[in-house]
């Protein structure tokens, strides 16, 4: 490139094929806990990725540091997919179309999320992740929902707190996997669930 310095060319390319091979190994840790390994090894994982051992771990420190970048593309994929709801719309309109992104949402990242419930008690990081998502989604309730907890008066936080609860993956989990519903059973269940919580 003229006017640009080798040094500074060189610099570049090792900074580009450095990100280029800590993207490899994130799509290829999604890409094997998409497939079912719900507890890739790192072995498994630089394999998929077409990298080393070595360097996978020159890369990532540890597990908790590519679970940090991991739970940070599940967030990249949940925020391009979320689209808000107006709390203008009527009640109903709201609670319907806040359910049917919800459980288009939690369909999308099912995947990661039931990998990370297996690791979850042993990982600091994991923890921090779910806890990224349960932020999203407070948010999101209070601002969509701010009519109904306005009226809720002392029970605000309690209906609040009932919404997320019923909205995130463990109870997902349950109305899919522990009550093996289909997809449009488990939204009208918690359709159902929450139109009852803001029936105030």
């Amino acid at each position: 490139m003229a006017g640009v310095p080798a040094e500074v060319e060189r610099v570049d390319g090792r900074t580009a094929r450095a990100e280029r091979t800590r993207a490899a190994i994130v799509d290829a840790h999604l890409s094997l806990i998409g497939e079912g390994d719900l507890r890739p090894t790192g072995e498994r994982i630089a394999e998929r990725a077409g990298v080393s051992l070595r360097a996978l771990w020159t890369n990532f420190k540890d597990m908790e540091t590519l679970f940090e970048a991991s739970g940070a593309q599940v967030l990249a994929l949940y925020d391009d997919n979320f689209t808000p709801v107006s709390p203008e719309l009527p009640r109903a309109e709201r609670v319907t179309l806040y359910c049917q992104q919800r459980a288009r949402l939690l369909q999308l990242i099912a995947a990661p999320a039931r990998a990370a419930a297996v690791r979850e008690p042993f990982s600091r990081q994991l923890r921090v992740n779910r806890q990224r998502h349960i932020d999203r989604v407070r948010d999101e309730v209070e601002i969509l929902f701010a009519a109904e907890l306005t009226l809720a008066g002392p029970d605000a936080a309690t209906i609040r707190d009932g919404v997320i609860a019923a909205s995130m993956w463990p109870a997902w989990s349950m109305l899919r996997e522990g009550l093996a519903l289909s997809p449009e059973a488990a939204e009208r269940v918690m359709t159902r669930t929450i139109t009852a919580l803001l029936d105030v």
